[in-house]
């Protein structure tokens, strides 16, 4: 039998230091991410806009008009989200510089 203290236990990686450059390039690929999803939910919402329901059928128009809510809400939960990230990671950058004014001795 195997005792379960003796398995190797996994390396811990080396902790990275947050910089305001590495927040900086975060929130341009969050915002990135966000514009993108942004796009194609306009995209989205115009296409379903533009072709309306050809049905007499109640369950069938209330079944294809929560699908398209449900469709786009998540790429506007989707975009909303990276938006955020992007704007909390600037703010991150903000705060990291602010600090490392602080920290410098004056001239």
């Amino acid at each position: 039998m195997t005792d379960p203290n003796s398995l190797p236990q996994p390396e811990t990686p080396a902790e990275v230091q947050t910089s305001p450059v590495r927040c900086v390039s975060g929130a341009i690929v969050s915002g990135g991410l966000g514009y993108a999803l942004y796009s194609v939910m306009i995209a989205i919402a115009t296409n379903f806009a533009s072709k309306p329901i050809h049905s007499d059928n109640q369950l069938v128009l209330r079944l294809t008009s929560a699908v398209r809510t449900l469709v786009v809400g998540l790429f506007a939960l989707g975009s909303g989200i990276f938006g955020l990230v992007a704007v909390g990671l600037l703010a991150l950058a903000l705060q990291l510089l602010l600090q490392k004014l602080k920290k410098s001795p004056q001239s």
